[in-house]
């Protein structure tokens, strides 16, 4: 398989507390909710960078194209890795996602692997780990 992820879709339980969020709390540049002409269609897609987006979709829907109960969810499934270019820059966002209403799971720190991380997770619970990595800083 030749990986190319354009789309990261987490579900949500309420659409519109997701979506403001992520665009008034977070900044991230979206058109807002489309689809909604169509039975579990209303998603919300964010531009990240150059070919990849974030959609936001309720649960329920998500459960229903899949063909999937649903069923509880868990914090530590998985994580959004969010790499910033300096320490500072991992404050910021940390703060930013806090005033956004986010919930502080760890505060940034130095970390073993020689790098600044902390964890904060959304409305619905999903973990981001924002980070300085000095190994894998990102371009531009």
């Amino acid at each position: 398989m030749k990986a190319r992820i354009t789309v990261i879709t987490i579900g949500v339980d309420d659409l519109e507390r997701a979506l403001r969020f992520y665009r008034d709390g977070l900044g991230l540049k979206t058109e807002g909710i489309i689809g909604t002409e169509i039975e579990h269609g209303a998603v919300v897609f964010f531009d990240l960078q150059a070919g990849l987006k974030l959609a936001i979709w309720p649960r329920a829907s998500i459960s229903h194209d899949s063909g999937l109960p649903l069923g509880g969810s868990s914090a530590t499934e998985f994580t959004l890795g969010h790499n910033l270019s300096s320490k500072e820059e991992v404050d910021g966002v940390m703060e930013q996602a806090k005033g956004a209403g986010a919930v502080i799971v760890k505060p940034a720190h130095e970390t073993s692997w020689g790098g600044y991380a902390g964890y904060f997770q959304d409305p619905d619970g999903h973990l981001w780990e924002v980070l300085w990595n000095p190994q894998l800083l990102p371009q531009g």
